[in-house]
């Protein structure tokens, strides 16, 4: 398979030594003409790689931040299509990496195959499948093959050794290694034990490896990159972006947020 401009940025990252920062937004929050100006203005941050949340009523491994910014988007008439017009708008003028963190029912209602090709030709780079099964993937991660993007894998601090070693064996592009039991959204500390998770995964798998769920500060962002590839930062920049005036000043501040991350995580 040819290198995705994910691939290629953590090959850049590697040689640079340094480590990754991956921000999170729910597509279409507040509408999605925003979502093409707050995107333009991570990759201005320094952002390398942004993770486009595909709006769904269900998104049962999100916490309450990341919920209500689906629901934003929903209400505000986010649609597949219009998601996918916003991904070839953001091509018009960005190369920056693109994933969706996406759940299977969206992608099925049009038919599977169909919805992973028009993203490919929109500009995405891969998918993480939050609710795809292991022993159900093949087909689906065939589709992402044929087409050229990343198959983003979770790993969790209940998945097993044997299962890791599956798991990292159908991924390309990262592994996603959830820090914490339970669903996303900002915590107090890094997670006891996520850096023993991060190097039980690395045993397995020479991919990158980002560290996520939980991480809302440059101290902890700092304190997660020191254990990984890579730091993804989500409910944080979620609701930096949501609590700003909808305004270029706004934006500017929910910006600068995001570079103090961005900024800890390139200093270690």
């Amino acid at each position: 398979m040819k290198m995705t401009r994910v691939d290629h940025r953590f090959s850049e990252l590697k040689k640079q030594n340094k480590k990754g920062f991956i921000a999170y937004l729910a597509a279409g929050d507040p509408n999605l003409k925003d979502t093409e100006d707050i995107c333009l203005r991570l990759e201005d941050a320094g952002v390398d790689v942004i993770e486009l949340g595909l709006p769904f009523s269900d998104p049962l491994a999100d916490g309450r931040v990341n919920q209500e910014a689906a629901t934003r988007a929903l209400e505000a008439g986010s649609t597949f299509e219009g998601v996918m017009e916003c991904i070839s708008n953001i091509r018009k003028r960005s190369e920056v990496p693109m994933i969706f963190y996406a759940y299977m029912n969206p992608l099925l209602a049009r038919g599977y195959e169909q919805s992973i090709a028009i993203a490919a030709q929109a500009g995405i780079d891969g998918f993480l499948l939050l609710d795809l099964p292991l022993e159900e993937a093949r087909p689906y991660r065939n589709a992402l093959k044929q087409n050229a993007l990343n198959a983003i894998q979770l790993v969790t601090p209940t998945t097993p050794n044997e299962r890791i070693h599956k798991i990292v064996k159908q991924a390309n592009g990262f592994i996603y290694c959830v820090s914490r039991e339970g669903v996303t959204g900002v915590q107090d500390e890094i997670a006891v034990g996520a850096g023993a998770l991060v190097q039980r995964i690395k045993s397995e798998t020479n991919l990158p490896v980002a560290l996520g769920f939980g991480i809302g500060t440059p101290e902890q962002a700092r304190d997660a990159a020191r254990l990984s590839d890579a730091v993804v930062v989500g409910s944080a920049i979620v609701n930096a972006f949501h609590n700003q005036a909808h305004t270029p000043e706004g934006r500017a501040e929910a910006t600068a947020f995001v570079k103090s991350m961005v900024d800890a995580v390139k200093s270690v």
